[in-house]
């Protein structure tokens, strides 16, 4: 079976708020049968990582309007968002661009 990966993900522009402030989080995700796609990502992240406010940063099975998510320094929306498949080494960076007055 495969061996799980270590990942990095990035949270900035005030999303690490909603993850105890911490922007930076080496996590292993487990092994399952399919490469992991930044849905199952999702799903993962507001399990075991948000510690607050889920609706601050998901909409239904993505993130809200507002988050910019890159991977690799480009914008998700030129990776396939949703279906991208994660990719060994891939940073994945959430950033916030609501900023409450």
């Amino acid at each position: 079976s495969k061996i799980s990966v270590v990942r990095c993900f990035y949270f900035r522009g005030g999303a690490e708020l909603l993850f105890d402030g911490v922007k930076k989080h080496q996590v292993t995700l487990p092994c399952q049968p399919e490469p992991w796609d930044i849905r199952n990502l999702l799903k993962w992240i507001k399990q075991n990582l948000l510690k607050e406010r889920p609706e601050l940063f998901m909409q239904g099975e993505s993130v809200r309007p507002g988050i910019l998510v890159l991977i690799n320094d480009a914008d998700w929306e030129l990776m396939g968002e949703l279906d991208y498949k994660l990719q060994d080494q891939d940073n994945v960076l959430f950033i916030s661009t609501l900023h409450g007055g």
